[in-house]
């Protein structure tokens, strides 16, 4: 059993992790916000980006590894997971930056929940088969 395609989406939305709560982090030492957001608008929206991104993630690269493990075929792992990849990018971007701006917001959730969905989907049946 090879998961050479998963641990590839695992180490780079890892990676991503980490500037993501860096950009949380900083912000908190810039404007001394020790707990919460402080009342600040901008602290709440850049933990909320990080948090969906830490709420949402880890489900889709269970199903990713699991996916990997029954077989999938490559191809459809690079699919869901470049799709996850720029999902969250789009998603974290719009949240921190902008997130009166909707459009991008829910295209980030829907490639997120459409990666979970399909993952999850293929999964059930794989067993049921």
């Amino acid at each position: 059993m090879s998961l050479d395609v998963s641990l590839l989406y695992t180490a780079v939305l890892g990676l991503l992790h980490v500037p993501l709560t860096g950009f949380v982090a900083l912000y908190r030492i810039q404007h001394q916000i020790l707990l919460f957001d402080g009342g600040d608008k901008v602290m709440g929206q850049r933990m909320r980006a990080q948090a969906n991104y830490a709420e949402n993630v880890p489900i889709a690269l269970i199903l990713l590894l699991a996916l990997d493990a029954v077989g999938a075929p490559a191809l459809w792992l690079h699919a869901l997971g470049a799709t996850l990849v720029v999902s969250r990018i789009v998603h974290y971007i719009t949240i921190s930056t902008n997130p009166a701006n909707t459009l991008p917001r829910v295209i980030g959730m829907a490639g997120t929940l459409g990666v979970i969905l399909a993952a999850a989907s293929w999964l059930l049946y794989f067993y049921l088969t």
